[in-house]
């Protein structure tokens, strides 16, 4: 199981992967804001745990495992953000309260709010009602 550096790591390749068709360390450095030497020492570590191959000069591929991971990290993200939407967050906080949490709900946890979310989005009308609710309780303050 990758620790959640790791899959800052593996999801920050995975999404350079899918947009550019390639990630090199330094595309990786700058998206995650580390030093290349870093990023080479995650590489290596998730080359030997079998997420990606990577060659020394050449670049690296993610693994039938790294991609799965991947991109279920990726969803993860996006449906923490898709949720914080939904219950009203300020659009300003909702990165960094994903980047907060995301290490820190179990997959059960990720997936009942797939579930809560796919709920709102069956019948907008919820939403509405959600958001009327919040509202009322803001006059109220």
């Amino acid at each position: 199981m990758p620790t959640p550096s790791m899959e800052d790591y593996i999801e920050q390749i995975y999404l350079l992967i899918e947009s550019k068709g390639y990630a090199r360390v330094s595309d990786i450095a700058d998206a995650l804001s580390v030093h290349p030497s870093s990023v080479t020492k995650m590489v290596k570590k998730l080359d030997k745990d079998e997420y990606l191959n990577y060659e020394k000069y050449r670049g690296l591929i993610l693994t039938a495992k790294g991609k799965k991971i991947g991109k279920r990290l990726v969803y993860r993200h996006d449906l923490l953000e898709q949720f914080l939407e939904i219950i009203g967050v300020d659009k300003e906080n909702i990165y960094d309260d994903v980047e907060g949490i995301e290490h820190h709900l179990s997959w059960n946890s990720i997936d009942r709010i797939g579930d809560l979310v796919q709920y709102f989005e069956a019948d907008k009308k919820r939403e509405q009602a959600l958001k009327e609710l919040r509202e009322k309780q803001l006059s109220k303050e």
